[in-house]
């Protein structure tokens, strides 16, 4: 198993090993100690599962007061995975990094918490699991606008299918105030 720094610290690419024969194949998607050595949480506590069409795009979505890390794989089809540094702390605030995940290539992709996350799919259909380090809360979550211009996120598809609460995302500069919270902004 080959865990990859991208550009963002702490977003990591992971490649497992895949053994595969004439059968098929066979392969280990998660493992607690040899993800907590490279840096990820020993502890998911819930997954989910999304089957999409092409050109659908879901995202970008945070959590504010319970952000979650996000495990990502790929299970049929093919889609652009993506996160955005949205800690207002950071020296890469508003910063992205994308990858390819396919069920062919079996990679992950690890997105730690404060990141917006989302992906696009590129083959006719794409179902997608991940493991979550938190819950999801409703009336937590944050939606950024997908094609917001600060963030530049290059997406492979140019009219995507989107929710209508992914269509109305906030672009980075107007959730900024959300994302310091009151106590950050009197100071």
């Amino acid at each position: 198993m080959k865990f990859i720094e991208t550009e963002l610290p702490g977003v990591t690419i992971i490649e497992p090993e895949v053994h595969r024969d004439h059968r098929g194949f066979f392969l280990e998607t998660y493992h607690s100690t040899k993800y907590y050595d490279a840096g990820m949480p020993a502890v998911f506590v819930q997954d989910n599962h999304s089957r999409s069409s092409r050109h659908t795009l879901r995202g970008l979505h945070a959590q504010i007061q319970h952000p979650q890390g996000k495990l990502v794989r790929c299970v049929e089809g093919k889609i652009f995975d993506v996160a955005v540094d949205i800690r207002p702390d950071s020296r890469l605030f508003g910063a992205w990094t994308g990858v390819k995940l396919t069920s062919d290539n079996a990679r992950q992709l690890y997105i730690p918490p404060g990141f917006a996350h989302g992906f696009c799919v590129l083959s006719e259909a794409a179902q997608v699991e991940y493991k979550c380090t938190d819950f999801y809360t409703p009336g937590d979550e944050l939606n950024l606008l997908w094609n917001d211009p600060e963030i530049g996120i290059d997406w492979p598809i140019s009219h995507p299918v989107l929710s209508s609460k992914d269509e109305n995302g906030l672009t980075l500069r107007e959730l900024l105030p959300i994302l310091l919270g009151p106590r950050e902004q009197a100071a």
